[in-house]
This record gives C-alpha cells, structure tokens and sequence, in this order.
C-alpha cells in the first residue's frame, strides 16, 4: 500500500498558545494569529502540542482555545487537538472534550514518563482512538516520551479506523518509510528540516513549529513540489535552512524562539509559562537576522520575477 492524504492538509502549523502580558490565555491573540497562519497558506492548525504550551495550560483553557480558534477560521483550516497525557483516562476525557469543542482530529503521542512496553502503549492509543470519532493522528516523538511508537507498532494500529497518520520525529527515516509503504498512513514531517525529505518520498505534508513566523515560505516548498519543481523545492527548503537551525537548533525550545519572533514581528504570542524562560537578548537579536535574512531573499527573488 502507499501513504494516502487524508482531509488534515499538508501545511500544518503547530501553533503556539499566545498569552496576555501577564499571563493569562489571550483567546482574542489566538483568533488573530490563527486567522494570520491560515491566510498565509496554514490549511491546518495544531492547537496545544509541544509548541503550545500543553503542559502548562490547564484542561479549560484547552476547551477555550479549540472553541475560539474554530470561530475564527471557520473551515478554512482543520484543528487538530494535542490531547496526550500520562493517563489514559485523562487523555480519553480530553479527546471527548477536544471533539465537542470543534476539533477536526486529534493528535496522541505514547504516554510520557511512565515508559511503558509497547503492548501497553497500543493498548493506550487503542482506547483513546475508541473513545470519538475523530481521526486520529499518532506522534511519535521519543525524545519527549521517552519510549518510540515503534513501527511493527504503527503497522498494527494502521488498521484502526480512526488511526490515520503519523507526525514524525522519529528522526528514523528509514522506519518512517518502511511504514509508509505498507499502511495508508499518512505521514507529516514533525521537524522542519525534514519537511521536503518526508514529502519526496510521499509524505502527506508537514506539522511545523517554523510557519508560526514563515507560513508562506513553509508552504511554497510543498507546492513547488507539487507543481513538479523539485529543484525549486530544493531552494526553498534550503533558504528556510538558516531560520529552522536558528529556530530549533539552537538550544532553546521552539516555543521560545517562535515566541521571540512572533513578538517582534507585532504578531499574538505573549510571554512563555514558566519553567520555559523567554530568549535572552543576544538569542532574540540572532533570530531577528535569520528572519530578516530570509525576508530579504524573498524579497529580491520576487523582485526578479
């Protein structure tokens, strides 16, 4: 079989959670900035993942932000709703919530901590996959959780109805491929330096934490190689290089580095949740070149049009 492209989109921005100055969820900043990302060719919306803030925004607020981001971009881009906790009976009420909340699908990484043997995680992400009837996206994510979804794992799972995809930080591309030729899964890059590599090969797409701050840039890759161009793909995805290795290379979360740009660019974001701590003035000044570096290019290549 090959990797099929279900009704999540290909562009898929996991978007982060802006906060007012003192703290508190800004559902109005969170309406502007998914309203922002979809014009600029986001056709799909990663709510409460890693890049926002999961473990640090309570069940509520949860609610509030699937709710308020649905009233804002209509159907113009699916939601997608982190729902994953150590407990799979919290993680079985927060997809029940996610989905009465308007969410399109949801997103379930293997239960963190515990480190638990992978008879337990299928059962885990079994239950959780029967509890809505939403689509489901499975992210494996081992350096968060601590444990793979490993891929004989992914080739079992490929067989639940709701069980669609995979967002992949595996950084096993072999692995990656391996289940993409033998399940209907589809598969979105989770790193964004793997976004054209993933796609060359079938992918469905990408789930980047860049397209807070470059969604145009982000997309143009996937349609250069849809329309044939994979040299120009090759382009694009080497002039987003610099901004990615700034952005998630360099030793602060994306959250963070996302938060940093957001601001500087007059955008919703807000500050971090402790324990993160925001970017330091000599990082927040490294991220603004890479940023100006690659609005400069676009704009000469556009220029020479």
């Amino acid at each position: 079989m090959t990797s099929t492209r279900p009704a999540l989109g290909r562009a898929l921005c996991a978007m982060i959670t802006p906060f007012t100055s003192s703290g508190a969820l800004d559902l109005d900043g969170a309406q502007r900035l998914a309203g922002h990302l979809a014009a600029r060719g986001c056709d799909g919306l990663v709510l409460s993942g890693t890049t926002g803030e999961s473990p640090t925004t309570s069940d509520a607020e949860k609610r509030s932000l699937i709710a308020a981001v649905r009233e804002a971009v209509g159907t113009r881009a699916t939601l997608i709703a982190s729902v994953g906790t150590p407990d799979t009976a919290h993680t079985v009420t927060l997809a029940r919530e996610a989905e009465r909340a308007g969410a399109d699908a949801v997103l379930l990484a293997a239960p963190y901590y515990s480190r638990p043997p992978q008879d337990a995680i299928e059962a885990y992400l079994r239950e959780t996959a029967d509890a809505t009837g939403l689509p489901v996206v499975l992210y494996d994510v081992p350096v968060r959780t601590g444990v793979r979804i490993e891929p004989d794992t992914l080739l079992r799972l490929s067989e639940h109805p709701r069980i669609v995809a995979v967002k992949d930080c595996s950084n096993d591309f072999l692995a990656a491929q391996t289940v993409m030729a033998r399940t209907d899964l589809a598969y979105y890059a989770g790193c964004d330096e793997h976004n054209l590599a993933l796609y060359a090969v079938g992918g469905a797409g990408c789930v980047s934490t860049v397209a807070n701050v470059a969604p145009s840039e982000v997309r143009a890759v996937l349609d250069a190689f849809d329309e044939g161009d994979t040299a120009g793909a090759v382009r694009l995805q080497h002039r987003l290089t610099p901004l990615v290795e700034a952005m998630m290379a360099g030793g602060l979360p994306g959250t963070v580095t996302a938060k940093a740009l957001l601001a500087a660019l007059g955008l919703p974001a807000g500050p971090v949740r402790p324990p993160l701590c925001p970017a330091d003035p000599g990082a927040a000044t490294a991220l603004r070149e890479a940023y100006a570096r690659l609005t400069a290019e676009v704009s000469s290549t556009t220029a020479r049009r």
